[in-house]
């Protein structure tokens, strides 16, 4: 039977993940800073993360959602996981973090989760938001290769916000996306290495998961993804992408 929590729990894990940080009802601020450790009972990575952790309030609203990043190696247990949730909350008030773990498989009866309560304290950091391009089977039900589609996105002010874009992109779609037909095309696992912006063109070079899998469609897709994402910003013109740094024969089918 799936591991099931609820916000009444007063436990810093249970078998099989362990957050070490931050601790059973601590007052969490934005950035929060997430670490654990994985060690089997339907809690394992694959491709390079662990599951993902909701933040919600008192009242059960989704405050900010993460990808539990692999910090050691992902196909051996014990892995160590991180991630950042950048959140804003206009009061002090009770919260939870909630983790799920990575299931594969999609089978329902695989399904962990595990509930940390936590203190939310008011927020300080200054934000702004950001919007990142994904596809939409409600919006375009025929599901064009190329037709992407925007959602905005609440990050701390940063001078690098392309790469706050790309990375929020690479998160994928929140829960509440995904009930209104919100998806992505880019593969779990995909990273990116670096960007720049050199007269206008962003040259964004990504990990190989990132070209992984897929055909014809689902490659334009994703390079759309990228693209509109980055061309949301002003001081960009055009985009040139990279996979480790060769820009040849890269997103193919």
């Amino acid at each position: 039977m799936p591991v099931k929590s609820t916000k009444t729990n007063q436990v810093q894990n249970v078998e099989g993940i362990q957050i070490t940080s931050p601790k059973l009802n601590e007052e969490a601020s934005s950035p929060l800073k997430i670490t654990g450790v994985v060690n089997g009972n339907g809690w394992t990575g694959f491709e390079g993360q662990v599951g993902t952790v909701k933040l919600l309030d008192g009242a059960g609203k989704e405050l900010a959602t993460g990808v539990l990043t692999a910090t050691t190696e992902w196909t051996t247990l014990p892995t160590n996981f991180e991630t950042t949730l950048i959140f804003q909350s206009l009061t002090a008030r009770s919260g939870s973090l909630v983790f799920h773990n990575e299931n594969p498989s999609g089978l329902p009866e695989k399904d962990k989760e595990f509930v940390l309560p936590v203190k939310l304290a008011k927020s300080s950091v200054e934000t702004i938001n950001i919007k990142a391009y994904f596809n939409n089977n409600i919006m375009d039900p025929q599901i064009s290769c190329n037709k992407v589609f925007a959602v905005e996105r609440e990050v701390t002010k940063t001078a690098a916000v392309a790469a706050a874009a790309l990375n929020e992109l690479l998160k994928g779609p929140t829960d509440a996306e995904k009930t209104v037909g919100f998806f992505t095309s880019i593969p779990v696992g995909s990273k990116l290495n670096s960007i720049s912006i050199v007269n206008g063109e962003a040259r964004a070079d990504f990990n190989g998961a990132t070209e992984s899998g897929g055909g014809s469609c689902s490659m334009a897709a994703r390079t759309a993804q990228i693209r509109e994402t980055l061309m949301q910003f002003p001081t960009i013109t055009s985009v040139k992408l990279s996979i480790n740094g060769r820009i040849g024969d890269i997103f193919q089918p």
